[in-house]
């Protein structure tokens, strides 16, 4: 089978390009709002890195789950209003429990402190294979279709 030199020389690119695969983009945000609860011994220690478990109101399963930073402290946010409850477990025998009430009010002032909604975001290497992917893609269709013309 005969091949064309285009076919061996874009064969050559794709082997030479170095690509890193992505399953898909992650973006971050840094967002106002949440609620810190602080947990900290009678001495004035912190509870440094102690097992957290949020109850929202009306709930079968935990909310959230984690551990404090080594300052105490673990941030969550509600997403109803109720009743929360937090309860903060050295494992060794401390308990913090502490009850949360969270209002409507709270609630829409973290909807609208909350940002804008992202979509998914490529890095400028994507961005360009895909670019030159679709120009190829193009010049494929076109040629194929002179070809069916024949």
């Amino acid at each position: 089978m005969k091949r064309s030199p285009a076919v061996l020389v874009l064969i050559g690119l794709i082997f030479l390009c170095p690509l890193t695969a992505h399953a898909h983009g992650v973006t971050g945000s840094v967002d106002r709002g949440g609620l810190v609860v602080t947990a900290r011994y009678d001495s004035g220690e912190p509870m440094s890195y102690a097992r957290v478990t949020i109850l929202s109101p009306d709930a079968e399963v935990n909310f959230q789950s984690g551990r404090t930073d080594k300052n105490g402290r673990f941030c969550f946010f509600p997403d109803t209003a109720g009743a929360w409850e937090v309860v903060v477990d050295d494992e060794i025998g401390h308990r913090l429990e502490v009850d949360v009430p969270i209002d409507k009010q709270l609630l829409w002032e973290e909807v609208i402190d909350s940002g804008e909604a992202r979509g998914i975001v490529f890095s400028q290497h994507t961005k360009s294979i895909l670019g030159v992917l679709m120009v190829l893609g193009l010049f494929g269709i076109l040629f194929w279709g002179k070809s069916r013309k024949k």
